[in-house]
């Protein structure tokens, strides 16, 4: 398996620009997530490790080797696709092993290896069946097959379970990871779901426009987040914003707007002018004391939690508190934030300011 390196890579179609001058670093044997909204090239730079296109600029390096201009054939990758792209005239015995044929393996190596693969992804019975008639489930694990079985140096991956229907596609999801656990195969995995991203990946790099927004482990990402963006891609619900115009002094450790004054983390950068403070819902308590405070406009019941929206003088809050909790629709509460998991960004930029919480853990592209 290989270590994969991206430094500043562009790709440029016609006068479009693709991908921005985007550098991060995966390690040999990770599991790591390329996520993002649909259109924010994500795919892109995943076929662009893989060579199926070319950066425009930029060096890519899979084990060392500088790689960026030569073409998939050369790189000694895997390529799974969410449209299975199997060959339909083949059994999945033969779709599985049709790599190993095609590079004059000897049959009785391809007969046992194809046998291996078979048995780790559980479907050694249906190695003779003919591929038009499988499972959605199935065909993954036969195009998952095909793949493994060369024991390439790296797996991309491009939205692989997709088509698949959402409960299967979350045991499936579960699946992958665990295959993944007892391989050890350093794995590319391109998705448009946040919540697919934080269960499944080691690091995970969010994108949009282009522009790496944040790299780093998901409960970083989660916690801290690098810019607005990602605060507002990354949970559900997501994080919570009050806009306000003001000065924060290096060293600071308290913010006010209105006639509340919030306790937050001691801020290592100062700024002047319009911020953003923002907060996860999870990180909120109804507390009748606070001085903050609204009329409850809505709830919502989940199970051992609920979603309570919380309409204030400065924009809606929603708190994610226990379903135990007394929250009717018109009543007046305050609300409490956590201090310690304040985040408070530049209005105009979208940057989330370097504190006390988050130092060492924002990561730019």
């Amino acid at each position: 398996m290989a270590q994969i390196r991206i430094e500043n890579v562009r790709k440029d179609f016609g006068s479009f620009n693709a991908v921005k001058s985007s550098s991060f670093t995966i390690e040999d044997g990770e599991f790591f997530m390329l996520l993002g909204p649909s259109g924010c090239g994500k795919t892109t730079t995943l076929r662009m490790m893989a060579g199926l296109d070319l950066p425009t600029s930029g060096q890519i390096y899979i084990d060392g080797e500088e790689v960026g201009q030569k073409p998939a054939s050369q790189r000694d990758i895997a390529f799974v696709f969410q449209m299975f792209a199997l060959y339909p005239h083949l059994n999945v015995g033969k779709n599985i092993s049709y790599p190993l044929v095609s590079q004059g393996m000897p049959k009785a190596e391809v007969k046992k290896k194809v046998g291996e693969i078979a048995e780790i992804l559980g479907i050694t019975d249906i190695l003779d069946r003919p591929v038009g008639g499988l499972s959605g489930g199935d065909r993954q694990r036969v195009a998952l097959g095909r793949a493994i079985v060369r024991d390439p140096k790296a797996f991309f991956m491009d939205e692989p379970l997709g088509a698949l229907d959402a409960e299967f596609r979350e045991h499936m999801s579960e699946e992958l990871r665990a295959l993944h656990d007892r391989m050890k195969a350093t794995t590319v995995y391109v998705t448009h779901d946040q919540l697919e991203a934080m269960q499944m990946g080691d690091k995970i790099v969010v994108m949009n426009h282009g522009v790496v927004e944040q790299f780093g482990v998901p409960q970083d990402i989660y916690d801290w987040p690098a810019t607005k963006f990602v605060a507002e891609f990354i949970g559900s619900p997501p994080m919570n914003f009050l806009d306000f115009h003001g000065m924060v002094g290096t060293g600071e450790t308290k913010v006010s707007f209105g006639e509340a004054q919030f306790n937050i983390p001691a801020q290592r950068e100062g700024m002047n002018g319009d911020l953003t403070f923002g907060v996860r819902p999870e990180h909120i308590r109804l507390d009748d004391t606070a001085a903050f405070r609204g009329r409850i406009a809505a709830t919502e019941y989940l199970g051992t939690t609920q979603i309570v929206t919380v309409e204030t003088s400065n924009g809606a809050i929603k708190a994610r508190v226990a379903s135990s909790d007394t929250a009717k629709v018109g009543d007046q509460t305050g609300l409490h934030f956590d201090p310690r998991t304040i985040t408070l960004f530049d209005a105009s930029s979208g940057r989330a300011l370097h504190s006390e919480a988050n130092e060492g853990v924002l990561t730019h592209g």
